[in-house]
């Protein structure tokens, strides 16, 4: 008989068990802490994306009715008219798509529209970018054209 108070090979004790256990809990409470975190996550950024989505269809919409409203003021039948209108009136779709679209659906398809014509989407993302290369020169250039004040002397005389 045995005094040693060591279990026989594979036995286990109840504190070994209990030790299992709490690993046990303690790895599922990681794990639905992760997956909290990760929805949180996935939540927000669908939430950000929508509102940029939105935001973007704003300003194509707008940049639409700028088209439209230029072309009304344009010489009837013109050709420039007729340009106008239907870049205006393709602008306007696109907004319209953008808002009914989920943002997966829109990546969707612009990979199929880039794999179907590769050569007009990389030309129509290179515009893009020039456009918005300009657009941000532009907008830095504006502070450094602002009219400076006249030099005055400060001391002299000024009857």
């Amino acid at each position: 008989m045995s005094t040693d108070k060591t279990p026989a090979v594979g036995q286990t004790t109840p504190a070994t068990t209990q030790a299992k256990n709490k690993a046990e809990d303690l790895a599922k409470q990681a794990k639905a802490a992760a997956g909290n975190l990760a929805q949180d996550a996935t939540s927000a950024a669908a939430s950000h994306a929508d509102a940029a989505k939105s935001s973007v269809a704003d300003e194509v919409s707008g940049v639409a009715s700028a088209l439209r409203t230029a072309a009304e003021e344009m010489r009837s039948g013109s050709p420039q008219e007729r340009t106008f209108g239907q870049i205006a009136e393709g602008l306007a779709d696109a907004s319209d798509a953008m808002r009914e679209k989920d943002l997966s659906e829109m990546v969707q398809d612009v990979s199929a529209f880039a794999r179907r014509n590769p050569l007009v989407f990389l030309g129509g993302a290179a515009l893009i970018g020039f456009a918005a290369t300009r657009f941000a020169k532009a907008s830095n250039d504006t502070s450094a054209e602002l009219p400076q004040a006249p030099y005055t002397s400060t001391t002299g005389d000024f009857s």
